[in-house]
């Protein structure tokens, strides 16, 4: 799909990744726009097309007392706000289809969760909005299988959808990367790569997902190779006190060197 046409997306007539990048969850609206602020001034200079990434709740979690969000509108009208405030357009996941119209109102790009994405009512409900869907390849999916999933969406007359690999199951508790999946995928549509999702270790006894942040430049730097669309990566000023994943989030202040070094190798790639 062409990127210019993604209200307020920047930088695109040149030939970088774009980058889906922010907290995991919104938890309030001074650590959205300071996490925002940041990456804007970072992919402004490195000329990268940014959208701002927020999860307005999380219906996904390991125990009933974790944390889901502030409240739905709430979550929502932040992100509104970070669009407003740095002209930029913002991407959040949805869990059931009264979600993908009310999430329509306030974001540009509705994300499909992982293990959801094989329900079919909920694919089109976000399809039928008109908003690019962003689907998450099931850990438990072939990249092969992605393409029906990504027909659910154009045969609902949206020809706005990309896929991201977010890794696949490796027995219980850990998650790998199969970066043969990439050309795969990339006959269906755009593939973006999920950096730390695809290092999260889930299942853990204590109910807390856990996660290896120390391999976030490898895996990032394999996805470039590899030849990705588009970076998904989850930063956080504070993970060791983020209320979502914030076992395997970039700390914020990493985010700069990391995406010099991505842009760098991506010019690399682009001359072979």
């Amino acid at each position: 799909m062409d990127l210019s046409k993604i209200h307020q997306l920047k930088h695109t007539d040149g030939d970088n990744f774009f980058l889906l990048s922010g907290p995991c969850a919104i938890e309030g609206e001074d650590m959205a726009l300071r996490i925002a602020e940041k990456i804007v001034t970072i992919t402004d200079k490195l000329q990268i097309p940014y959208i701002f990434k927020g999860s307005f709740k999380k219906a996904n979690r390991s125990r009933v007392d974790s944390f889901t969000g502030i409240g739905d509108e709430k979550a929502l009208k932040i992100l509104r706000k970070v669009s407003e405030t740095f002209k930029i357009p913002t991407v959040t996941d949805i869990h059931k289809e009264s979600d993908a119209e009310l999430a329509a109102e306030y974001v540009d790009v509705l994300q499909i969760p992982a293990f959801l994405v094989r329900q079919t009512d909920l694919v089109v409900a976000a399809a039928n909005t008109g908003k690019v869907v962003n689907l998450k390849k099931g850990q438990f999916m072939s990249p092969e299988s992605m393409q029906h999933a990504v027909t659910k969406v154009t045969d609902s007359d949206n020809q706005h959808v990309w896929i991201t690999d977010r890794g696949t199951m490796f027995g219980y508790q850990d998650m790998v990367v199969d970066f043969r999946g990439i050309p795969t995928m990339q006959q269906f549509a755009p593939v973006v790569l999920d950096v730390t999702h695809s290092l999260q270790q889930p299942n853990q006894t204590s109910g807390v997902t856990g996660g290896r942040p120390a391999l976030i430049n490898t895996i990032a730097r394999a996805g470039i190779a590899a030849g990705v669309d588009g970076i998904f990566m989850e930063t956080h000023f504070d993970p060791a006190n983020a209320k979502s994943d914030g076992a395997n989030m970039l700390p914020l202040d990493q985010l700069e060197k990391l995406l010099t070094n991505l842009v760098a190798l991506r010019k690399t790639v682009n001359e072979f």
